[in-house]
């Protein structure tokens, strides 16, 4: 063989090389246009959120100075997925309460799970806290709250959602939700006595979302 045909035959294996390079690249070019056109025909909306109740078993300030918050409370939540084509993956959710914009529970997490087309979750977690530090401005606050018998609560959920539409699943998208709980503790007709210490309100408040 002459060096020449060695050249050539280099050179076309080069050539059939860059086709095969610009094939693969237009084929995954056209997988997402596909998919960044269905994404946009569909308008994929967050989940929407209520928070339904909250049982209270504790709710205590202690301490010399009272600044120990010891809370035990069961709430319940729903969550409505409200598009008819895409599927909700709820990877990581974790829910707690918090006070004046500090947190005074531990984060309860909520077994990761999948959410189909219009489905309704509910779920029952409890959220507590013993001898948590509260913040002297906060505390002040909380010990006026319990004289008047009642204190505004956020019950906060934080996690990681995916979406999935047909066979295609997005990666993870940050998920915030707020809910505002209002509880009368002064009043326990206010709400229904479920055991020794322990009363029920229903709260059913529309929960902000985003994602």
């Amino acid at each position: 063989m002459t060096s020449k045909d060695c050249g050539s035959h280099t050179h076309s294996r080069r050539k059939l090389i860059r086709r095969i390079i610009w094939s693969v690249i237009f084929v995954l070019f056209i997988i997402l246009l596909t998919i960044l056109l269905v994404w946009a025909i569909l308008q994929p909306s967050k989940p929407r959120f209520i928070l339904q109740d909250a049982t209270v078993y504790a709710f205590n300030v202690s301490g010399n100075p009272p600044n120990l918050l010891t809370s035990n409370f069961q709430i319940t939540l729903s969550s409505r997925n409200p598009n008819d084509k895409i599927g909700i993956y709820y990877d990581r959710l974790d829910v707690y309460a918090t006070y004046h914009s500090q947190q005074i529970t531990f984060r309860t997490s909520i077994p990761p799970t999948y959410q189909g087309h219009k489905e309704v979750n509910i779920w029952s977690p409890f959220v507590y806290g013993t001898s948590v530090p509260v913040a002297p401005f906060n505390a002040v606050s909380l010990g006026g709250d319990q004289d008047n018998g009642a204190v505004t609560l956020i019950i906060r959920g934080d996690g990681k959602v995916r979406w999935k539409v047909g066979a295609f699943i997005t990666g993870k998208y940050h998920l915030y939700v707020r809910c505002l709980a209002y509880i009368n503790f002064g009043n326990k007709a206010a709400g229904v006595i479920v055991g020794d210490n322990a009363v029920k309100y229903t709260l059913t408040s529309s929960c902000s979302v985003s994602v």
